[in-house]
């Protein structure tokens, strides 16, 4: 029985009808376009909304969430299953009322667990899964394998890109390359557009409208548009204050976009996956783990 196996047949014993978090992942085609930008202050906005929100950093080996707010984490994932340490003591506690996790160094130092660290690791995903309501993983920029294999097990993906060129075109490679992946099904994946640092909400849809055209025509993938957050001053200066500009400066235009982005993501529930078929974190991983053993 290999490692995936184990971990199915360990999900299916814990028969839990508890609540599974709805979980976002949020993703860019390059760097530098505001990705984990988007996911602090949606986070913050989930929050007002009075949801329960942690955030996944899966930014592996770069921790933007920690740096972007000033906060250092003691504890990660990895302190869990290998060093004995509780969920609470790795979820830090964030501004707004919110909560991140820092995954450590990688998926695949989770690739060679034993028996009693995948149960370990079963029972920190349900814990997530019950402490929170939405749970936002911001990965990596790019289409390295752990960001491939975060993608592929997600159900919901907030892409994010800007009118720049360069970010349009790497946004069309990442979905070409998620299409070309094994054990991609587009049924199952609903993906979503948001523009970044825009100057108009007339060229946040002229970006949605080129990258649709051409991942529709040659790809045959369906995508959402979420609207546009416009560029804005004050987001920077909030940047530079290691603050979310949602707290910073709530009346920006960006902190009003990202409002509007969270009240219609709220309104979207999203396509659910059932507790038979994994949903909520435990069931992201379970499929990472099963993918990463192909």
């Amino acid at each position: 029985m290999d490692q995936a196996e184990q971990l199915r047949n360990l999900v299916k014993k814990q028969n839990r009808q508890e609540h599974l978090a709805r979980v976002i992942t949020v993703t860019s085609g390059k760097g530098g376009v505001g990705k984990s930008n988007i996911s602090l202050n949606l986070a913050i906005q989930f929050s007002r909304l009075r949801k329960k929100v942690v955030i996944l950093d899966a930014d592996f080996g770069l921790a933007n969430i920690e740096v972007m707010l000033g906060i250092r984490p003691h504890y990660n994932l990895s302190d869990v299953i290998f060093r004995g340490r509780n969920v609470s003591e790795i979820i830090t506690k964030g501004p707004g009322n919110i909560g991140f996790v820092s995954g450590g160094s990688g998926i695949h130092e989770l690739a060679n667990l034993n028996g009693d660290q995948l149960r370990i690791l079963v029972n920190v995903m349900y814990q997530l899964d019950s402490i929170a309501d939405i749970i936002i993983i911001d990965t990596g920029a790019g289409i390295s394998d752990n960001v491939m294999e975060m993608i592929l097990s997600s159900a919901e993906i907030l892409l994010v890109a800007t009118p720049e060129p360069a970010s349009i075109t790497d946004a069309y490679v990442l979905l070409k390359t998620l299409k070309t992946q094994e054990g991609y099904n587009k049924d199952s994946l609903k993906i979503r557009l948001l523009g970044n640092r825009t100057q108009s909400s007339e060229e946040g849809r002229e970006l949605f409208d080129k990258l649709d055209s051409v991942v529709g025509k040659f790809l045959g993938m369906e995508m959402d548009y979420m609207g546009a957050v416009p560029y804005d001053s004050f987001l920077q200066k909030a940047v530079m204050k290691q603050r979310p500009v949602s707290l910073a400066f709530p009346n920006a235009p960006s902190s009003r976009a990202i409002q509007e982005l969270a009240a219609i993501l709220e309104n979207r529930s999203g396509r659910r996956i059932s507790n038979s078929t994994g949903g909520g974190l435990s069931g992201i991983f379970t499929k990472i783990l099963r993918n990463h053993k192909r």
